[in-house]
């Protein structure tokens, strides 16, 4: 089902891509198309590569506490060992990114590992575990990388149409470029929004529930999940919305970024964490 998943993501973010192109002329849909095959290509074997370095994800060693919590607990998941990053920020957060268990990296905050306990850490590492287990890395690791290249490429139409770099049919009276400028600056990034919103919000919940079992302790991850609201409401993060799906709590802030919220309500996921441990 997730092979089915990321083929579908895939064709349908080179669809848009091809769309922002063809804004440009024939030539435009040619060069989105060949940016469309990098990207895909570049998508799959590169994105956690990619979503590390935008966040200046630094590599630890086995010498780390954070090392041997992650070792701990894959060992408990039955996985093998994933790449383990600190992220330079006091927001307090964490993902799991990469292509399969076998080419995997966690990744925390400084933040994070300040704010909370060991046990409640662990649970955290167990929910990113979870991820890997269930397979849901690639398609959010792709979806990040595609997703925030439509919406740097939106950027640059815009920038494009201000300098005249948009041609339509305005060059014989039509209205094509104005509606080819209003195309890039709002349906490409909203739709790049949908396509990221595809990925359904019931991962969470199950990575919350897998998290649980690894760890032993769903009363540790619920009390970390309500630390984790609280921190990043007071500390939030500067991130881009294309990644946001990524980390374990919304790291966006704000009305309209909670309504097209990946995550889904933190009470009702630490709600469910309660029940699993009565």
């Amino acid at each position: 089902m997730n092979t089915l998943k990321t083929g579908f993501l895939l064709t349908a973010l080179t669809v848009l891509l091809m769309l922002i192109g063809s804004m440009f002329g024939e030539g435009g849909m040619i060069i989105a198309l060949m940016l469309a095959v990098v990207m895909n290509i570049g998508s799959y074997w590169f994105s956690d590569r990619i979503v590390l370095k935008m966040y200046k994800a630094q590599e630890v060693g086995s010498n780390s506490e954070l090392y041997r919590m992650v070792e701990e607990q894959a060992q408990r998941a039955g996985l093998p060992m994933p790449r383990v990053y600190v992220i330079p920020t006091d927001s307090p957060n964490a993902f799991a990114t990469g292509r399969n268990p076998n080419h995997s990296a966690v990744a925390a905050t400084q933040g994070i590992m300040r704010l909370l306990s060991r046990e409640e850490l662990a649970g955290v590492i167990g929910h990113e575990l979870a991820h890997i287990k269930h397979r849901d890395i690639l398609i959010s690791s792709i979806v990040a990388t595609m997703a925030g290249a439509i919406m740097m490429l939106a950027y640059i139409a815009q920038w494009a149409a201000i300098f005249g770099g948009l041609r339509g049919d305005d060059e014989e009276g039509g209205s094509g470029g104005i509606f080819g400028f209003l195309f890039m600056i709002i349906v490409a990034p909203f739709a790049a929004m949908i396509i990221q919103l595809a990925i359904s919000r019931s991962r969470e919940y199950a990575a919350d529930r897998g998290g649980a079992e690894i760890c032993g302790n769903p009363n540790a991850l619920a009390r970390a999940l309500r630390k984790l609201e609280r921190g990043v409401e007071m500390s939030p993060m500067e991130t881009n919305a294309a990644t946001s799906h990524l980390f374990i709590a919304n790291p966006l802030r704000g009305g309209f970024a909670k309504l097209f919220s990946t995550h889904p309500p933190m009470e009702e996921r630490i709600s469910r964490l309660e029940a699993m441990r009565r």
